[in-house]
């Protein structure tokens, strides 16, 4: 029987005993303290929690947040990580549908009322370090490693089960894409409640290496994620391209200040052409990733290792070959029919999660059957070129009706974004007032240095640059001028907080 990630993270910790395994900063351990902290809460958590229910885990990146996580899986409970400063609405939503057994509560803010037992960051620090003897009994198979709560579109999150086996697919592909040596250094940008953590966090465990947070309060200051980043002595950035964006304003983020980064995967959002450009400016003997999958699919199922010819043309970039065990076709709803070349993505193989917890109802919308196998329809529109490189054609739900045209918001932000002008753009509908029906589209950019005397003569050559890619109703009637685009908690661009901003003003 092949071994569990458990297990096999107990070999690495027996194999590298006194290699760092987790920094940030202020606290740091290596392989042979975090293994017996692990064991130590393990044994504890096994006195105090009973059934198999999953653990929820508050916190950040605190070790204690990350000891949890590992010990809770070594006693057989999947971990919910929750963010600190998750709204009180979201977490008690996250509590009627997950049905945890208990709370574990590393952030020390936690004001949510239940009769949950609640174990406090004192009683879990002096559980760590309390030695125990402690017989494994950790999740394995198709048993749930982790459950990742994900926004619905009721307003109600919806908790994607990941097992033992859709992790260690994932894992068995990501850490040969391009063979991990000991003792990498790996950013940890992502909270560990957005899978993209994920790409991080086992990659970095399971080859001996070592992760390196970067917390929120560095990231949005300017200044302070500057001086910071040089300090880390980073080998492996993964991190969302709308992060990447914000380092690459700063002219000392390069490869002479960096020296030792070389090699970068983005997930989570569409990475731009123009993004990719610039990075390559900054560091040309990079290895530069861009991957594509959805949480329901184990962080990720395709990638491809950028070259500078893919950054001609105004095409979109493509996301990759879909790992060897992993199936994607196409499924066309309005004919109900299956392709090998386009249409909505869907994904089969052993990544493809079981679907949501306690959830049939959204979990048979989204997860289906095909040729005795499960399907996941990612909602993604996409295509397959005569190499089998996967292409992602935007979100279908981002398609909007303009003046008789279907037109996809994200194909025009891929053309906004590559004007010369335009630093980051992103572009959202506003609506008639109590209508579906589309009024205009609105661009919001983040302009680039320029010698324009006004906002109207930008807004002018940025317009007569865009219809050089693309028809004239696709050029956007308004342009809103902002120092940054607002982004989700996980780190992504945030188009619906946008939408929902100028159609209740």
């Amino acid at each position: 029987m092949t071994d569990t990630i458990t297990q096999q993270l107990i070999s690495i910790c027996n194999k590298y005993p006194n290699k760092i395994a987790f920094d940030n900063g202020e606290q740091s351990c290596d392989y042979q303290t975090l293994n017996q902290k692990v064991i130590n809460l393990a044994a504890f958590l096994d006195t105090k929690v009973n059934d198999n229910s999953p653990i929820i885990i508050y916190g950040d990146f605190e070790l204690e947040m990350l000891v949890s996580m590992l010990a809770a899986t070594r006693c057989g409970h999947a971990y919910i990580p929750v963010e600190i400063g998750t709204p009180k609405d979201r977490i008690e939503n996250i509590l009627k549908v997950a049905q945890p057994s208990a709370i574990i509560n590393i952030g020390g803010d936690w004001e949510v009322s239940t009769e949950l037992p609640v174990i406090s960051l004192t009683d879990i620090k002096s559980a760590i370090e309390t030695n125990n003897e402690f017989h494994a009994h950790p999740v394995q198979g198709d048993e749930n490693l982790y459950i990742i709560f994900t926004s619905g579109t009721t307003g109600v999150p919806k908790g994607v089960q990941i097992s033992n086996d859709n992790l260690q697919s994932f894992v068995d592909w990501f850490t040969n894409i391009e063979p991990i040596q000991a003792q990498q250094n790996f950013l940890l940008q992502a909270p560990f409640s957005f899978d993209l953590s994920v790409m991080s966090l086992y990659p970095s465990l399971l080859t001996g290496g070592c992760l390196r947070p970067l917390k929120k309060s560095v990231i949005n200051n300017f200044k302070s994620l500057f001086e910071t980043l040089p300090q880390l002595d980073l080998n492996i950035w993964v991190s969302t391209p709308s992060f990447m964006d914000i380092c690459l304003m700063a002219p000392e983020f390069n490869a002479d200040n960096l020296p030792s980064l070389n090699q970068f995967y983005f997930c989570g959002e569409e990475l731009s052409q123009n993004t990719a450009k610039k990075l390559f400016e900054k560091f040309p003997d990079a290895s530069i990733y861009n991957t594509y999958g959805p949480t329901e699919a184990t962080v990720a199922i395709s990638v491809v290792k950028l070259v500078p010819e893919m950054l001609s043309g105004d095409h979109r970039l493509p996301i990759g070959y879909v790992k060897s065990d992993t199936k994607v076709e196409f499924f066309d709803e309005e004919s109900n029919s299956w392709s090998s070349e386009q249409g909505e993505i869907t994904i089969s193989g052993p990544s493809v999660s079981k679907g949501y917890l306690n959830n049939p109802e959204k979990t048979q919308q989204a997860f289906i059957e095909k040729d005795g196998k499960r399907v996941y329809r990612t909602g993604d529109a996409g295509s397959m070129n005569s190499d089998q490189m996967l292409l992602y054609n935007g979100r279908i739900d981002f398609q909007v009706k303009w003046h008789g045209y279907r037109i996809e918001l994200e194909d025009i932000d891929a053309h906004l974004n590559q004007v010369s002008l335009v630093n980051q753009a992103i572009v959202v509908p506003k609506y008639q007032k109590n209508s579906l029906k589309v009024q205009n589209l609105i661009a919001f950019v983040v302009a680039d240095k320029n010698d324009f005397a006004s906002e109207f003569e930008l807004t002018k050559a940025i317009k007569s640059e865009l219809a050089q890619g693309v028809m004239d109703y696709m050029i956007p009637q308004r342009i809103v001028y902002v120092d940054a685009i607002p982004q989700t908690p996980n780190g992504k661009l945030d188009r619906k907080g946008l939408m929902n901003e100028v159609n209740t003003a």
